[in-house]
């Protein structure tokens, strides 16, 4: 498996796990099947709700010796309503408690979105609070404070744009470690990728293959299905691969973790065998050239009325 290393030279499996929209009762089994046939990277997040039996499977891994703790990378992420300062910690400790974890590997602020203490998701404008009272900053140097405790290896952020990401270094003067964004052959974000790196700050892909199992309330009928792509699965049907494979390995080639979700065995062994695929150079440039510009998760649900953020605020 190739990996990205961090300055201090862990090193990160770029092909992970993604457990977002992995159903209660699924998970545990999803996970246990991916650590038995190779995965040692799981990504995670207290709002997925299902951290606990992903720490069930976790632990059932190292007990059985399949895996000791520290061949597996765990990342999970803060949630919105854990951005006080005296809130972080907390929201730290709830995915180690539910993960069954002493520390994470990797752990991100969710969103540049704050919302009101023990609220999930919101149900008005009025749950949510500005950046302006709860600065990113503050979030942030919270996290640099609790990686002093080991219990978070690296820390870094999600849904970040280059400004926001340029306003936290400069007040903290640590840039984050890691940047999770939406990124896949309709939404590749060149810009921000190359910013990214350019600072030496890693991205993680998520959505990859299009999410086209999301949630409702963030889905739109009129949205581009990846998977039905007509090039990509020309490509894929040339290598004797699922399309699936070939997006997978489509954001390897690009040097960036990917974490594609999955509970079904048998398409868990296909996105991990993608990390065994080249594609040609001419395959690479073809899905390069399929960019629409198009989010799938467009951060429209923060934007609902009486909030204080906006579509275009989150992104800028």
């Amino acid at each position: 498996m190739r990996t990205l290393t961090f300055d201090n030279g862990d090193q990160m499996p770029i092909l992970g796990l993604g457990t977002w929209k992995s159903a209660p009762g699924e998970v545990y089994e999803a996970v246990l099947e991916a650590i038995k046939i190779g995965y040692r990277h799981i990504d995670c997040a207290y709002i997925y709700g299902n951290e606990n039996e992903v720490g069930d499977a976790i632990q059932e891994a190292i007990k059985t010796g399949l895996v000791a703790r520290e061949d597996l990378w765990i990342t999970s992420k803060l949630w919105n309503s854990f951005h006080k300062k005296e809130d972080v910690e907390e929201g730290m400790n709830r995915s180690l408690k539910a993960l069954k974890l002493d520390y994470l590997d990797l752990y991100l602020i969710h969103w540049p979105v704050a919302m009101k203490s023990r609220i999930d998701l919101p149900s008005s404008g009025a749950d949510f609070i500005s950046l302006e009272e709860i600065p990113l900053i503050e979030t942030w140097n919270e996290l640099i404070e609790l990686k002093k405790t080991g219990k978070i290896k690296h820390i870094g952020v999600s849904n970040f744009s280059k400004s926001k990401i340029e306003e936290i270094t400069k007040l903290s003067g640590i840039k984050p470690e890691m940047n999770q964004f939406e990124r896949h052959a309709y939404n590749q974000q060149p810009e921000l990728v190359d910013y990214c790196l350019s600072e030496g700050i890693k991205v993680t892909c998520y959505s990859p293959l299009g999410s086209a199992d999301r949630p409702a309330r963030v889905k739109r009928d009129d949205e581009p299905a990846l998977l039905q792509n007509e090039k990509v699965k020309a490509i894929a049907e040339t290598n004797g691969i699922s399309v699936a494979q070939a997006l997978i390995a489509w954001t390897i080639a690009k040097g960036l973790v990917v974490i594609p979700k999955s509970t079904n065995p048998e398409r868990l062994k296909q996105n991990l065998d993608s990390k065994d695929i080249t594609l040609s150079t001419e395959d690479i440039a073809t899905i390069d050239s399929l960019d629409l510009g198009h989010r799938y998760i467009d951060g429209q649900f923060w934007a609902q009325e009486g909030s204080p953020y906006t579509v275009e605020s989150i992104w800028s």
